[in-house]
Parts: C-alpha cells; sequence; structure tokens
C-alpha cells in the first residue's frame, strides 16, 4: 500500500482533506439511510463534480457502492466515461468491483480514508489498481483522515450488530414465553 504524503505541502493537504471531509459527509448521508458508511466524491479541476454513497440496502442493488454511484455521476456530467484527469476520495478502500471501475473508468488517482482488510482491493487483500498486467494503473494513496473514515464505520458496525444481538435474544424470547 501506498501513502507517499511527503509529496504533498501544506496547501496540498488542505485541499485532499477539504475533499475527504465531502466524502465523509456522503458517507453521514449513508448512514442516515442504514447503509454502510462509506463516501466519495470526485475531483476534475480543484472542484468537486459527483458524489455518491452507498445505497444497496434501500435500492436492493449490489453496484449501488458510492465509488460507483460518483463515477457514474461524473461520466455524465464530463460526457465521457475516461476520468483520467479526475482523483476519487473514498472514506474505505475500495472493494474488487470497485476497483475494477476506477481502472475501467482511468481514474488518476485515489485517495483513500481507511483500509478495508477484510475486502480491500487497492492494496489490503489485492491490490487491482497497481496491477501491471492491466492497461491503465491509479495511483493509491491512504490514511487522509483516516480515523474519522474508520470510526464512522466501527460505530455503525458495532451498533448493527448490537441490533441484530437484541433481536435475536427477543425471538428467542418470544419463543419460550
Amino acid at each position: 500500500m501506498e501513502s507517499a504524503w511527503n509529496r504533498f505541502d501544506g496547501d496540498d493537504m488542505r485541499l485532499h482533506e477539504k475533499f475527504m471531509k465531502a466524502a465523509l459527509k456522503e458517507a453521514e448521508k449513508a448512514l442516515r439511510k442504514d447503509e454502510a458508511p462509506v463516501g466519495a466524491v470526485i475531483v476534475h479541476n480543484g472542484k468537486i463534480i459527483s458524489r455518491g454513497h452507498n445505497e444497496r440496502e434501500s435500492k436492493k442493488d449490489p453496484t449501488l457502492h458510492a465509488e460507483m454511484t460518483a463515477i457514474r455521476k461524473a461520466c455524465r456530467k464530463l460526457g465521457t466515461w475516461r476520468l483520467n484527469e479526475c482523483d476519487m476520495y473514498v472514506t474505505l478502500e475500495p472493494c474488487a468491483m470497485c476497483a475494477g471501475a476506477l481502472v475501467q473508468a482511468r481514474l488518476r488517482r485515489v485517495f483513500v480514508g481507511t483500509a478495508d482488510s477484510k475486502a480491500g482491493a487497492a492494496g489490503s487483500v489485492v491490490n487491482l489498481l497497481n496491477e501491471d498486467r492491466f492497461n491503465h494503473q491509479v495511483e493509491v494513496f491512504y490514511g487522509i483522515l483516516g480515523e474519522p473514515c474508520s470510526k464512522i464505520l466501527k460505530d455503525f458496525f458495532r451498533e448493527l450488530r448490537a441490533r441484530k444481538g437484541d433481536k435475536a435474544r427477543n425471538t428467542k424470547e418470544n419463543q419460550m414465553t
């Protein structure tokens, strides 16, 4: 996993944090819909041109990850499927589907808030973004606002497990009466 933050000066870092904060706002939208809180934005020429957050539960579509939605919107906005002058900021490391879409869309760089040790396809489990056999590679940077990106996910899944535990206990109690 790459993380060459020393390449960026203070002004660049503030800009990267601004864009990751926008991705975190998208993650908060997903959270309010009881979706896994992942958010993404795509930036072109220093401006956010698209946003996305997870919606696969609410819309019953396994492809509605934050990255996929942001890519679709960016393509419509720019009128092309080639996003080679664009960067993505995403709160969680992309899965294999999303990493493949990043490569296919020819994104220039992806800035990842936190790694996904179970399903990450940008270096944690596999690295599809820097596969030499593909005709395009996406530069990856990790850790920008990593703590809040990780916290929103941990809190969500902790609460989800607690709700499932409460539901299982209530079901068992109802069966006993």
